[in-house]
C-alpha cells in the first residue's frame, strides 16, 4: 500500500543561501541532508527569498528614486534565480524553469518530491514568505518559515541582548506583532504581514526555525524542536 506524503511549504531566507560573505555552503549541505532524508515522509516546496544580493539591488534602486514597484520586481527576480541556484545545488535541473504559479507548483508536486520556486508574481506589499504561506494554504500543506534567528522575539534579537524568546504565539498576535511595522521591500522582521493575515484567516499551522537544522529535523520527526509555533 502506497501511503501519500504530506506535504511542507518552507520558506528559505534568502541571507541563508548567500549572507554577506558569499553562499552558505555549510548550511545547504546541512539543508540538503535533512531534506533528503526526510522525503521518504515528505513532499517540499521550497519558496527561496532574496537574502543581501536583493537587499542591495532594491537599495541602489531606491536610492536613485526608482518606485517600490520596481523595487519588488527586481526582489523577485533575484528570488528566482536564488530558486534555480538552489535546484542545481541538489541536483536538480528544472528544465522547463522556475515555476512561476501555484498551479505549476501542484502539478509538479505530482511527480517530484522536491521542488524550489521564488515570489510566483508580484503582489504589493509582500515577500516571499506570503509566496510560501498562500502555497501551503492552497497545497492544505504545514508553513514553516526558516530564517537567521531562531524563532519568534520580544525585540530583535541581533540588537537587543534583552530580547525574550516567544515559543508560542497566537496567529492573532503575530499579525498584530508583524503588522506594527511598516511594510518596505527587503524587510527583516521574520514574516511579512500579508503572510501573517494569511496565517490568520486561514488558520494555516505554521512553524518559524532558526538556522540550525536539527530543529527542523526534528519538527518534521515529531521529537522537541526550538522554534516558535502559531497557535490557529
Amino acid at each position: 500500500m502506497v501511503h501519500k506524503k504530506e506535504i511542507i511549504v518552507l520558506s528559505l531566507g534568502g541571507s541563508l543561501i548567500f549572507n554577506p560573505l558569499g553562499i552558505n555552503n555549510s548550511f545547504l549541505d546541512s539543508f540538503r541532508r535533512v531534506l533528503l532524508r526526510n522525503s521518504k515522509r515528505y513532499k517540499f516546496v521550497v519558496v527561496c527569498g532574496g537574502g543581501s544580493p536583493a537587499r542591495a539591488y532594491i537599495n541602489s534602486l531606491k536610492n536613485s528614486g526608482r518606485s517600490v514597484l520596481l523595487q519588488s520586481m527586481i526582489g523577485i527576480s533575484i528570488t528566482r534565480t536564488n530558486a534555480r541556484f538552489m535546484s542545481y545545488f541538489f541536483g536538480i535541473d528544472p528544465k522547463k524553469g522556475i515555476p512561476h504559479d501555484m498551479s505549476d507548483v501542484k502539478n509538479l508536486l505530482l511527480k517530484n518530491d522536491l521542488i524550489f520556486c521564488g515570489a510566483l508574481h508580484y503582489a504589493p506589499k509582500q515577500t516571499s514568505d506570503s509566496t510560501a504561506v498562500k502555497l501551503a494554504h492552497y497545497l492544505k500543506a504545514r508553513f514553516i518559515n526558516i530564517t537567521n534567528v531562531d524563532g519568534l522575539y520580544d525585540k530583535n534579537p541581533l540588537t537587543n541582548k534583552s530580547a525574550k524568546f516567544i515559543p508560542e504565539v497566537s496567529s492573532k498576535e503575530l499579525f498584530r506583532r508583524a503588522n506594527a511595522l511598516k511594510f518596505h521591500p527587503g524587510q527583516h522582521f521574520v514574516i511579512d504581514q500579508e503572510a501573517s493575515r494569511i496565517i490568520l484567516k486561514y488558520k494555516v499551522k505554521s512553524f518559524i526555525l532558526g538556522d540550525n537544522l536539527k530543529n527542523l529535523d526534528n519538527l518534521l520527526n515529531g521529537k522537541p524542536f526550538r522554534g516558535t509555533e502559531v497557535l490557529i
